[in-house]
C-alpha cells in the first residue's frame, strides 16, 4: 500500500471518528487506540466499523474487529479489504 492511500484511508477514518464522537476538533493517528478517545465505547465501536464499511464500501468479519489493537491496524484492515 502507498503512503498516499493510508494517509487517504487514515483521513478518512478522522472524517467518520469526528461524526460518531460528535467531536470536529478531535484527531486521531495510527497509534490511538479507544482508551485515548472520550466516549470510545462498545456501542460507538460498532458505530465506528459500521460507517467504515460504508465509507469504503466492505464487510469486516466480527473476528477481524476484534483483533485491531489501534487505528493503524484498522488502517490496514481496510486496505487490505480494498484490494479484494
Amino acid at each position: 500500500m502507498t503512503t498516499t492511500a493510508h494517509d487517504q484511508i487514515l483521513a478518512e477514518l478522522q472524517e467518520i471518528c469526528r461524526e460518531v464522537f460528535e467531536n470536529p476538533e478531535l484527531t486521531i493517528s495510527e497509534s490511538t487506540t479507544a482508551e485515548d478517545v472520550p466516549h470510545w465505547d462498545s456501542l460507538n465501536h460498532l458505530n465506528v466499523v459500521a460507517a467504515a464499511e460504508q465509507r469504503f464500501g466492505i464487510r469486516f468479519r466480527t473476528s477481524e474487529v476484534e483483533g485491531l489493537k489501534n487505528v493503524g491496524d484498522f488502517v490496514g484492515l481496510v486496505a487490505a479489504k480494498r484490494q479484494h
